[in-house]
């Protein structure tokens, strides 16, 4: 399992969303800064704090040109369910095989647990962050948006091009 690092370029995938649309990093090239959060369970207490987390922070996420993408080996019907239960706005991916956690390389922790980390990729598709904890949700978020603003002016998309 090769394991994605800051400065590495994310690799591409694409997959069926919870809503039943096609998904690709590739789509976004160019054009748009990638949140790719990675999550253990659909409906944990954990997860499920963290998922609000980023429905609350949504719609700035998309004013400084960001779209957000989680992942967790849950299915497609247990998605739905989630991104109803809790209003979640954005991209659910069913990664049931982990086969988009190998190819980032995602972590386990203590073996067990599948690992819960965020990228944040650039326009270019450069990996420019990555925060890796268990039990801290809402340091997720906190960490994407602080790098989201950051290439936001950088790359001159969103709240930056009106600035």
């Amino acid at each position: 399992m090769v394991k994605v690092s800051v400065g590495d370029h994310a690799p591409d995938f694409s997959m069926t969303s919870h809503a039943g649309e096609q998904v690709a990093l590739a789509d976004y090239a160019g054009e748009k800064i990638v949140v790719l959060f990675f999550y253990p369970k659909d409906d944990t207490p954990v997860c499920t704090r963290e998922a609000c987390a980023f429905r609350d922070a949504f719609e700035s996420f998309l004013e400084e040109g960001a779209v957000v993408i989680g992942v967790s080996s849950d299915g497609d019907e247990s998605h739905r369910s989630f991104a109803q239960r809790h209003r979640l706005p954005f991209v659910l991916l069913a990664d049931r095989d982990g086969a988009l956690r190998k190819l980032f390389g995602v972590p386990r922790t203590m073996g067990l647990l599948p690992g819960r980390v965020t990228y944040v990729i650039d326009p270019a598709g450069v990996v420019r962050h990555l925060f890796v904890s268990q039990f801290s949700a809402t340091k997720h978020v906190e960490e994407a948006m602080r790098l989201v603003r950051q290439l936001s002016k950088e790359f001159g998309l969103g709240a930056a091009e009106r600035s």
